[in-house]
């Protein structure tokens, strides 16, 4: 729910209201000021729009007045509503007051990138995730400083070779890793296909800009290093994280699903053997896909240690904090190549992802469980097809593709057969 207030923010007798929105988002509360184009008196707008009077003049003034600042507070709340709060900021404020007294000519669609961004995202809102949103929204800030330092505006049109070559310039001078500047020229494509596709110009070279990705090693957890942190002794917190940590490397799931287990969703079935197996249930929440996979007999000894319950959820950041701790304890710190979070320059308070050799504890995540599933009983005996069912990848190849095997790797493999 938001709300709007009008201020009148100026020490000279005249001015134009500021419009304030205010909103909360997340658990956040968010105020956000604009400049409207209402020219008001000091006297008028904090005496004379709240007296009784019966001067005809005055009061239709003040009638007047709350006809416009209602008409322009509904106006900005309506396209609240149909926004994402994720993307309203003070760009976002102003564009929408320009609109109110601008509007576009009607299904006139934004030709410059960052503006279209705002109209994707509007008109995609019901087809994506929440995390779409956020990506979405980190991309379009950083080209608004890439705007800002280029002192240009972006058209979708303008998007070709040269806009390539010059962001790409931009994004590595300021720490940019290479795959994160692959993923963001990537989703600008995507949203100038979207543009095109509704009758904008782009450039003939659109189709030419090539997002190139460097494979980075995956980092997974192996069944010895598994071991160690099973008979490590912690605390009641790190203990709890660790359960959370082996059950994630024995069902194949992502932390936003498995997080979310619970003792009613464990179903018992039958199998052609007819042996009764403990069977979860859930919907995973990226793909919103019904999964049914079998609890892995050490899922079930840790149920069994706990009672039947499943470990006490904790939130996804103070997860990602305690196992890394839980991998330190247990001395998981053999030195791999790898890339995380960390401050470019001591006290400037910018960060990136940097790609070096850390040991391995350092960059432990909550995903680490899902590859380490896939990595671990591929190759076993446990069909592939089986594995794809419950990891929820689409094809074989991209479950190949994300536990980092190539064509030789099975080429290899297929030799043993002969």
């Amino acid at each position: 729910m938001a709300t709007v207030n009008f201020l009148y923010r100026s020490t000279r007798d005249r001015c134009n209201l500021t419009l304030r929105l205010l909103f909360r988002h997340n658990k956040f509360d968010f105020t956000i000021d604009a400049k409207t184009k209402i020219d008001v008196s000091k006297d008028f707008f904090y005496k004379g729009r709240k007296q009784s009077t019966k001067d005809s003049a005055l009061k239709k003034s003040q009638n007047e007045f709350e006809r416009i600042l209602n008409e322009i507070e509904h106006y900005v709340i309506n396209l609240y509503n149909v926004s994402n709060p994720t993307f309203i900021d003070k760009r976002w404020l102003q564009d929408t007051i320009d609109k109110y007294y601008n509007p576009q000519v009607k299904n006139e669609l934004p030709t410059t990138l960052v503006k279209y961004f705002d109209y994707y995202i509007v008109v995609r809102k019901n087809e994506v995730r929440e995390a779409t949103f956020k990506k979405c929204n980190s991309i379009k800030q950083l080209l608004l400083r890439y705007e800002s330092e280029k002192n240009i505006i972006l058209k979708i049109k303008d998007i070709n070779s040269d806009f390539k070559i010059n962001f790409e310039e931009y994004c590595y001078e300021n720490y940019y890793a290479s795959n994160t500047i692959a993923r963001v020229l990537r989703f600008v494509k995507t949203v100038c296909y979207h543009a095109k596709g509704n009758g904008i110009e782009t450039s003939f070279q659109l189709d030419s800009i090539k997002a190139n990705y460097t494979k980075v090693g995956s980092i997974y957890l192996t069944f010895d290093e598994l071991n160690k942190i099973e008979n490590t002794e912690y605390n009641e917190s790190y203990a709890n994280a660790r359960d959370w940590l082996l059950i994630s490397c024995h069902c194949g799931q992502r932390i936003s699903d498995f997080m979310r287990f619970k003792k009613d969703m464990i179903t018992i079935y039958r199998n052609k053997k007819n042996e009764e197996k403990p069977c979860i249930e859930f919907k995973q929440v990226k793909t919103n896909k019904m999964m049914v996979i079998p609890l892995f007999p050490k899922v079930i000894e840790i149920l069994q240690k706990r009672n039947g319950e499943f470990p006490k959820q904790i939130s996804d950041q103070k997860y990602n904090e305690y196992v890394k701790e839980v991998c330190k304890i247990a001395g998981i710190k053999d030195k791999v190549k790898g890339s995380k979070r960390a401050e470019i320059e001591e006290n400037r308070g910018c960060y990136r992802k940097v790609e070096r050799e850390y040991e391995k504890w350092e960059l432990v995540t909550s995903h680490i469980g899902r590859r380490s599933f896939a990595t671990n009983y591929y190759g076993g005996n446990i069909p592939t097809a089986l594995l794809i069912n419950v990891t929820g990848h689409s094809s074989e190849s991209m479950f190949l593709n994300y536990i980092g095997k190539s064509s030789k790797d099975k080429a290899i493999e297929l030799t043993e057969y002969l």
